[in-house]
């Protein structure tokens, strides 16, 4: 199946830029493997190991109550970063090859008191930012948006098309309006023309709830209209992804089981995807996630298939005030913990060790499964690492 380039896990890994990062971990675990076969002690993976994308949760502070947002357990902890300490760790970060943050997960970032200081200081080191933003403070992201560039991005999570299903589903605390959000769009295009800005709409069905029995609106109908809001209103796509819920073992899944009428639901959103091809522009995308492609397909267990060991936690990890996590799939689960804030190496090499994904994600619908297997197939073998032929850089870090 053809994957969207943003979920093309592979082909990022295997950038100019990216791969010789990938060949000593791969070297790394093939020491590992053949330690752990003599009864020896595994090396520790060695500095020269560097993470290449983070998400970074600024905070767990959120202004919406949304029904269907997957985090809803961990927001407004009373956990916070040490903004000089989180800066200190993300220019170390910087150093040793870090190329992309993604501001996203269980808080709304505007709402960090050192929201812009933190996106001035990522760019300044050259590491890639995006943004993905509740809307409601879209200011915020307007006083940023001139440090940005077009490798850059924001994308707001709107979910709707008409001002009453949106508040239904996100509750704002304080009174704001769709179209007023959709509105500070065209300002933060003008001061930078060059800034991809997104409209994010997750697809609710009849059947979704969270896990308190709470029923989730859903907003199938609404999929053309919030298309044509975002093309009137200047985003640059509008991108197209099926809900997620959290399964009794914590991890992030994607569950239709609980869909009503399946095959009809299921023929309505792909209709309603395809209206939206009409509205195409020049300027102005859909885009359909892989998560709601393999849903369509029917093939989406395909991607539950894991090897023992998640080697993307090498490269892309959870940063939160909560601590470090293995991915946004286990974001607030004690078993997808790795550490603090501030992890060490060897806390990291412990948890790609003794985490078996094929057992933990074995329920997870993960777009970084690929990308595993790649990792996993070139571990064992015959094949000199160092032959491994590099891609082009696209310049697209994010992982």
């Amino acid at each position: 199946m053809k994957l969207e380039p943003k979920h093309d896990f592979v082909a990022k890994l295997r950038q100019e830029q990216v791969l010789p990062n990938v060949l000593n971990y791969i070297a790394w675990q093939r020491a590992s493997r053949d330690a752990q076969a003599r009864g020896e002690t595994i090396p520790p993976m060695p500095k020269n190991i560097a993470l290449t994308s983070i998400n970074l949760d600024l905070t767990t502070a959120c202004n919406y109550r949304c029904d269907h947002c997957i985090d809803f357990e961990i927001l407004n902890s009373s956990k916070r970063h040490e903004h000089c300490k989180l800066l200190a760790s993300l220019g170390e970060m910087a150093e040793r090859g870090l190329r992309s943050v993604i501001l996203i997960g269980g808080g709304e970032p505007t709402l960090y008191p050192g929201f812009g200081d933190t996106v001035r200081f990522l760019k300044e080191r050259g590491v890639q930012v995006a943004i993905v933003s509740n809307g409601s403070r879209n200011e915020k992201i307007l006083e940023v948006a001139y440090a940005l560039s077009s490798r850059d991005w924001a994308r707001l999570s709107l979910d709707s098309g008409t001002d009453e299903t949106f508040q239904k589903m996100h509750k704002p605390k304080r009174a704001i309006q769709l179209e007023e959000i959709c509105e500070g769009v065209p300002h933060i295009r003008k001061r930078n023309p060059a800034l991809p800005v997104g409209f994010s709409f997750i697809i609710v069905w009849q059947g979704a709830e969270r896990d308190q029995k709470i029923d989730i609106v859903e907003n199938i109908s609404e999929i053309e209209s919030a298309a044509r809001l975002a093309r009137k209103y200047e985003f640059s796509y509008i991108s197209f992804k099926p809900y997620l819920t959290r399964h009794p073992s914590g991890a992030e899944v994607m569950d239709p089981k609980v869909m009503r009428n399946f095959n009809g639901t299921i023929e309505r959103i792909r209709e309603a995807v395809e209206a939206t091809k009409n509205l195409e522009t020049k300027n102005f995308k859909v885009v359909e996630s892989t998560n709601l492609r393999v849903l369509l397909q029917g093939n989406w267990r395909d991607f539950t298939k894991q090897p023992k060991t998640c080697h993307m936690t090498a490269f892309r990890q959870v940063v939160s005030p909560l601590g470090v996590y293995l991915c946004p799939a286990h974001r607030g689960i004690p078993h997808g913990r790795i550490g603090d804030t501030h992890t060490a190496i060897e806390q990291v090499s412990s948890m790609i060790d003794k985490f078996d994904a094929s057992r933990k994600c074995s329920q997870i619908t993960c777009l970084y499964q690929p990308a595993n297997w790649w990792v996993e197939d070139l571990i064992n073998s015959n094949t000199d690492p160092v032959q491994v032929a590099p891609l082009p850089d696209r310049g697209d870090y994010y992982l």
